[in-house]
């Protein structure tokens, strides 16, 4: 979603590119193979390299963490090692799910991390590897990622409602509902200040699956009853944190504006207003 997102902004964004953009996904690049990774940056020679790659099934790397610590850390760690000797700054997607959810409010980008799952687990082994090893880096962690050319919660929550006309939604887990393109936008920006460092970038604000589903189906002018209900009646193999919704002031503070809030961005992709 993140990346084909980006390869449409940047060219045509203000202040846009003023390089060649190039873009690689599989088969053309395996980030977890040293030799394909270090093809890439011979070929390109990259000052700016955006990693949109990961394992994003939570589920399924409670029986598979192979796999999503091969390439949400192994992938990432291998991408610094090849940024760090070409000099160019490595920009990585994390998760607002390397928190507990504990916390009694938005979590800052110095709080104390304590993933509760495989998946989270692996993403924050990528972060700490990239700190370790690139000099040059801008890790932003989003959160509740939605938008075209993937699967996510809106479409599905929307498809159901036209489908079934009842549905009940999660309503004690709390995020900060994230657009690709608020996304897109807020990273180019932080690229174009220099940033460095980690930031946090979502949908400012916060509300809970069942909220998120509520105002998707209100806005969509779907007549559905979405119903509340307990994490407990929809049991996961993989722990979901309670609260994870992240504070976007520090990249707020730096860039002099606020991150539109995520009704915001809600009411910009289910008009196309991207």
């Amino acid at each position: 979603m993140l990346g084909s997102f980006l390869a449409k902004y940047i060219p045509s964004a203000p202040h846009g590119a003023d390089f060649p953009l190039a873009l690689y996904d599989l088969p053309e690049i395996d980030i977890c193979n040293p030799p394909s990774v270090e093809d890439v940056f011979r070929r390109e020679r990259p000052g700016l390299v955006i990693n949109c790659a990961a394992y994003t099934n939570v589920d399924g790397a409670e029986t598979d963490s192979q796999s999503a610590f091969r390439v949400n850390a192994k992938g990432p760690e291998i991408i610094a090692q090849a940024a760090k000797a070409s000099g160019a700054l490595l920009v990585h997607i994390s998760t607002d799910f390397i928190f507990d959810g504990r916390h009694p409010g938005p979590y800052r980008e110095d709080d104390e991390p304590n993933p509760l799952s495989v998946y989270a687990a692996s993403k924050l082994a990528g972060e700490r590897a990239i700190i370790a090893v690139a000099p040059k880096h801008l890790i932003v962690r989003t959160a509740w990622l939605y938008g075209p050319n993937g699967k996510n919660f809106v479409d599905t929550i929307l498809n159901l409602a036209r489908d079934k006309g009842a549905l009940k939604v999660v309503d004690d887990q709390a995020g900060s509902p994230t657009f690709t393109a608020v996304l897109a936008e807020y990273l180019w920006k932080l690229i174009l200040r220099d940033a460095t460092g980690v930031y946090h970038v979502a949908g400012s604000g916060s509300c809970t699956w069942f909220d998120l589903a509520v105002e998707a189906v209100r806005l969509a002018g779907i007549k559905a009853s979405v119903t509340p209900c307990t994490t407990a009646d929809f049991p996961r193999p993989a722990t979901r944190p309670r609260n994870c919704a992240l504070d976007v002031g520090k990249a707020e503070r730096l860039l002099g504006e606020d991150i539109p809030n995520w009704r915001r961005g809600l009411r910009r992709y289910l008009s196309g207003d991207y």
